[in-house]
């Protein structure tokens, strides 16, 4: 039987650690850190590697057929001979930028209006960022029966005002916009909330100090409040980047396979798809991919290098 001793926590009777105590005694910082990377490994790295292996083989068709290597083959037909690549990039460019710059402008207004505490600020609060509990799929298709073209409340609406209705997402020409409108709806409460995050942490200084010197609202927001802020416009416009780069669901609930008829939403992701899953070609699907990736880092390190220099001067 133990029996405790005056220091409390220790015991006579228990015995030496076995040869496996001991062991994890002496390496617990690899006990606890290893199933992490083991986890990392196997959900992330795996996949990205597979991808990049697939990337320079003829893959195709089954996924148990034999494959062969092919070096940069894949790559040299996607930027060469593969006419639906160069449009997507383009697409999914302009449908991140778009979107993207829209949301800050109108995210950095709604922080500002929300920055001064006012009567029923909590509720305004809730109700702007209601579009963030909704999943993608589901606002896909709310926004889909909203802008339906002969029963839909939007064409309703214009015709109220005397405005004929419009095509929206099912007009080629007008789908990606109001794709863009739909992102905007949903994921400008974020932006809000990460620039609300970062004023309410700026200090009060050298805005008093501006009052005093006689600066007005909008000198004081684009020389002192823009430039303290700048860290948290980073974030908010990388995590918001590298979101709507990635924008499936909603283009994909939307407009189908394809980015539909014409491909007019047909991104990077909705190419990659299409490629692997419409066409089984595992090669060049997984060559979009890997240039897909490849701008998502060049577009992160940008970012951090303009946050750099910006915290810099």
């Amino acid at each position: 039987m133990s029996v405790m001793t005056t220091e409390g926590s220790r015991t006579r009777g228990a015995g030496p650690p076995g040869p496996l105590s001991a062991w994890a005694n002496r390496h617990i910082k690899w006990v606890f850190t290893v199933p992490a990377l083991a986890f990392t490994a196997v959900m992330v790295l795996f996949p990205v590697i597979y991808t990049v292996v697939l990337s320079v083989t003829d893959a195709r068709g089954s996924i148990q057929r034999d494959f062969s290597f092919i070096g940069a083959g894949n790559f040299v037909e996607m930027f060469t001979d593969f006419p639906r690549f160069w449009p997507a990039v383009g697409r999914t460019f302009l449908f991140t930028g778009g979107a993207v710059l829209v949301e800050l402008v109108l995210g950095l207004g709604i922080a500002l209006l929300l920055r001064k505490p006012f009567r029923g600020q909590g509720a305004v609060r809730v109700v702007i960022l209601m579009p963030l509990v909704a999943t993608p799929v589901a606002v896909a298709m709310m926004w889909l029966l909203i802008f339906e073209p002969t029963i839909g409340f939007a064409n309703e609406f214009l015709g109220w005002f005397g405005i004929s209705g419009l095509g929206w997402i099912s007009d080629p020409g007008q789908a990606l916009p109001t794709l863009m409108f739909v992102d905007i709806w949903q994921w400008t409460p974020m932006v809000a909330l990460i620039l609300l995050a970062g004023l309410s942490t700026l200090p009060e200084e050298p805005e008093e100090a501006a009052v005093v010197d006689g600066a007005n609202a909008w000198q004081r927001l684009i020389h002192v409040t823009l430039p303290m802020l700048l860290p948290a416009i980073v974030a908010a416009v990388l995590l918001r980047s590298i979101d709507a780069l990635k924008t499936f669901d909603l283009l994909y609930a939307t407009k189908g396979r394809g980015g539909g008829s014409l491909h007019e939403a047909e991104t990077l992701n909705i190419l990659a798809y299409s490629l692997s899953f419409e066409y089984n070609d595992y090669g060049m699907a997984s060559a979009v991919l890997v240039v897909f990736f490849l701008i998502i880092v060049l577009f992160s390190w940008l970012l951090f290098r303009i946050s750099k220099v910006g915290s810099q001067q």
